[in-house]
């Protein structure tokens, strides 16, 4: 697919992976349109580039159902949904500490879940919906991770991310009979704001852990979006740009 004039939905584009991802693709030419649960996000977005946005919350099913019949009323079907938005909420599935047994929480669980599984769903069904209602032979991305095979202190991310890679397969089954391509990448770690919140002795273990020696950087995520878009015999597949980790 070319890029150039593609209407492009980005999740969580208000900052890190999802502004870079839309920043560049309007550098080629397509138009994207970004969501994030923050209005100050969307308001900087668009002063420093003209880049238009909504709030909306990907894990609330009304929300995402009125905002795709909304955008596509406006500006027509996209052609292409990118499901970057998503949370952590760390823990330690059971941890003993000064003789006290504690059970990961419940409510972390259900949080990372809601927004980081949940909201992929909801997100790449009505994309899916309007696209096969359209005829609009288009791409879903979904941004998955290099904690999919599971990581510490990470089970409702590792779950959440696993789960998300298991549709991506599905969905790329169910619709290329409509010309519907779906793929998702899968990060290591990369320089972003949610990594920049790790605790500096721990992300310094991480990096020696990595063969390439160093983070990640979003532009090279970023190229991965334009490969999924651009080839068009890439379905059904992950990604893989994580400097050769693996957990």
């Amino acid at each position: 697919m070319e890029i150039a004039e593609k209407k492009i939905i980005i999740t969580g584009g208000g900052r890190g992976m999802g502004k870079r991802f839309a920043l560049d693709l309007k550098k080629l030419g397509a138009k994207p349109f970004i969501l994030d649960v923050d209005q100050a996000n969307l308001d900087a977005m668009n002063n420093e580039s003209g880049i238009p946005g909504m709030v909306v919350d990907v894990s609330d099913e009304k929300q995402v159902v009125d905002f795709l019949e909304k955008y596509t009323a406006e500006n027509g079907t996209p052609d292409v949904m990118i499901n970057n938005a998503g949370i952590t909420a760390d823990a330690l599935f059971i941890k003993k500490k000064e003789g006290e047994v504690i059970r990961f929480p419940a409510g972390n669980a259900e949080r990372v879940i809601k927004i980081n599984l949940f909201g992929v769903f909801f997100c790449a069904r009505e994309a899916a919906y309007h696209m096969v209602k359209n005829g609009v032979k288009g791409v879903i991305i979904n941004i998955s991770s290099i904690s999919r095979a599971g990581n510490v202190g990470q089970t409702n991310y590792s779950a959440a991310k696993s789960a998300v890679d298991a549709m991506t397969v599905t969905w790329a089954k169910e619709l290329a009979k409509y010309g519907i391509r779906v793929g998702a990448i899968a990060p290591g770690y990369i320089n972003t704001e949610m990594v920049a919140k790790i605790r500096p002795e721990m992300l310094d273990k991480i990096i020696q852990n990595i063969p390439l020696g160093r983070l990640g950087e979003m532009e090279e995520i970023s190229y991965a979006v334009e490969f999924i878009i651009r080839n068009e015999f890439y379905t059904g597949r992950v990604l893989e740009v994580d400097g050769g980790m693996r957990i």
